[in-house]
């Protein structure tokens, strides 16, 4: 096994090929990579099947689907690698110009980060979508994966550094650290001089301490206590359609719902209809039903488990959805400040006003009206794909893409100059 600081060492050695390497290059490498993914099909799906045995009962059934792989899935990682070569190259524009007084000519240019780490569980598709933002946007990259889906990532590493070889470019631009043990992420959260950036991507246990312990800079991404608010003046057709896809069309990602808000006024009419929707409909199809959490008031219309203050600050990634009445849409919008982590949050109503309030009140990174929260991902924004969900505010917010991965210089141009 490869020591984490070697790994450190080689991508800071080799960033220098990438941070400066010209958009034919990069995108020539991006297309030589997804290639050798889809090519690497058999050896990645036999390593997917020796992680997924590994989990089988230590993982719920929900987070297994969040690690498994198919040849469809490998088809639309290696697609995501594409999008994102053929989308504009961010390194190099220049981003303003202004001639001072005494001639001076000041630039403020796009550059590269220069080594970027991500630490992440148990999603293999982020191996092969960091790897591909972080070589279009000229960084190297270090890669910590989880111990669950650790053969999946090493197969896919390996097929995306025959891609690299191929090209020309030094496959050492691409790390998988070989420790999984939690010595090896503190060791990246320590590496200052060798990671211009960290970035987690996983629990709110994971993101926790990476934020606490880490001396290099950090964006901070991922845990999403969504809510959906139901307001008095809602389509309840409408609602019900965006309830379901927000909760049940994948519920172990970030941005599926976790809380549902529903006006008391709206409540006896929408709550019947939902429970019918995501529980009957549910068992007589043959799929998971959703379990409900209930506060006092929600309890009336719906059967559940009665809440208690700690599931409106869970992100349960499962089919189970805390729900709350309230009387106003003043309280909703107060509920999703003390309880948000300001991920994504949605509003379902007719009335213009009640939309205009909650979109200038809520403050959150991704912020709908009338739309499932299930959207908020950077291949659906256009971004190709994401090196995660920012919930700060600092540098990057959202879903970030190829531009949040890059950082600007200030380059001065004189004839002799001097300062008095």
């Amino acid at each position: 096994m490869v020591r984490t600081q070697e790994q450190l060492e080689a991508a800071k050695a080799a960033r220098k090929i990438i941070n400066t390497a010209s958009p034919e290059v990069k995108n020539a490498a991006l297309s030589a990579m997804a290639d050798q993914l889809v090519a690497s099909t058999d050896r990645i799906l036999d390593a997917n099947k020796q992680d997924l045995l590994i989990a089988k009962g230590k993982i719920s059934e929900v987070m297994l689907d969040r690690l498994y792989l198919d040849k469809e899935r490998i088809e639309a990682m290696a697609r995501g690698i594409r999008e994102v070569a053929a989308l504009s190259d961010p390194v190099g524009e220049i981003l303003e110009t202004n001639e001072l007084d005494n001639g001076l000519v000041i630039t403020k240019k796009r550059v590269a980060m220069g080594v970027i780490g991500i630490i992440y569980e148990s999603r293999p598709n982020v191996t092969s979508d960091a790897a591909a933002l972080a070589l279009k946007s000229g960084n190297a990259v270090v890669l910590r994966s989880g111990k669950d889906a650790y053969h999946t990532a090493s197969a896919i590493v390996s097929a995306l550094k025959v891609g690299l070889r191929q090209s020309g470019l030094n496959s050492d631009i691409i790390q998988l650290i070989e420790d999984t043990s939690r010595e090896s992420s503190f060791e990246m959260m320590k590496a200052k001089g060798k990671l211009d950036l960290l970035i987690p991507r996983g629990g709110a246990g994971l993101i926790q301490a990476v934020v606490e312990n880490a001396i290099v800079p950090v964006i901070e991404t991922g845990t999403g206590i969504v809510h959906v608010y139901v307001d008095q003046d809602a389509d309840v057709e409408k609602a019900l359609k965006i309830v379901e896809n927000a909760k049940t069309s994948r519920p172990s990602v970030c941005n599926s719902m976790e809380v549902l808000l529903v006006h008391k006024e709206i409540a006896p009419l929408f709550l019947p209809q939902l429970e019918e929707r995501l529980v009957s409909r549910r068992k007589k199809d043959g799929l998971e039903p959703v379990c409900f959490r209930l506060d006092s008031l929600a309890n009336k219309y719906l059967l559940g488990e009665r809440a208690v203050e700690e599931d409106f600050h869970t992100e349960f990634l499962d089919y189970v959805l805390a729900v709350k009445i309230v009387s106003s849409i003043e309280e909703a919008v107060e509920h999703i400040e003390s309880h948000s982590t300001h991920h994504s949050e949605a509003i379902v109503t007719e009335n213009v006003n009640a939309a205009t309030y909650f979109k200038h009140q809520v403050d959150s990174a991704a912020v709908y009206v009338n739309a499932s929260t299930r959207f908020t991902d950077g291949g659906q924004f256009g971004l190709g794909c994401e090196m995660g969900i920012s919930t700060q505010k600092l540098h990057a917010r959202g879903p970030m893409g190829l531009k949040e991965l890059t950082s600007y210089k200030y380059i001065i141009e004189g004839t002799g100059q001097i300062r008095e």
